[in-house]
């Protein structure tokens, strides 16, 4: 999702008209609505230090703002090439059905294994009914700051 799309999708989620977003960016009056509407249709891209200010106003943290362009399958073909290259992602297949896996013996393995293991939790508490789908957002977009599962998980022996 392109970075406008995810300022409308805050704001919106903070119940925050586009001129009263503005004001609150320190934009005035007159110019504050013209503004945001600049950046969520993208004709204007904020720098990261609006970013920042944004995301304290949506609570949430800025790299939920500002992710990836994945609005294509291209996108999102591009952005899991450059994880591949970072976290050693890789597509494989398990029991006939296409997955996507970490290489084990690459970097950062007990971190990616602990955080996306932290995700997996969170989603099983959401599809058990255990959390709400707002309170489900709210970890997702202010993740690691609300990570409840901050804890260092075994590795399997065979990864």
């Amino acid at each position: 999702m392109a970075i406008g799309r995810r300022i409308y999708l805050f704001r919106r989620r903070r119940g925050l008209k586009q001129k009263e977003l503005g004001q609150m960016l320190g934009f005035s009056a007159s110019t504050s609505e013209a503004r945001i509407t600049q950046y969520e249709k993208e004709t204007r891209i904020p720098k990261s230090d609006l970013i920042r200010r944004m995301a304290e106003i949506f609570q949430v943290r800025p790299e939920a703002i500002a992710v990836p362009e994945m609005d294509t399958v291209i996108g999102m073909m591009h952005t899991l090439f450059a994880m591949e290259d970072e976290y050693a992602l890789e597509p494989d297949y398990l029991q006939g059905e296409l997955c996507i896996r970490f290489d084990w013996n690459k970097k950062d393995k007990y971190s990616i294994y602990k955080y996306v293991n932290s995700w997996y939790l969170e989603q099983e508490r959401l599809r058990k009914g255990e959390i709400t789908k707002e309170e489900y957002d709210n970890w997702r977009y202010n993740f690691p700051d609300t990570d409840t599962h901050n804890i260092w998980v075994k590795i399997p022996e065979d990864k």
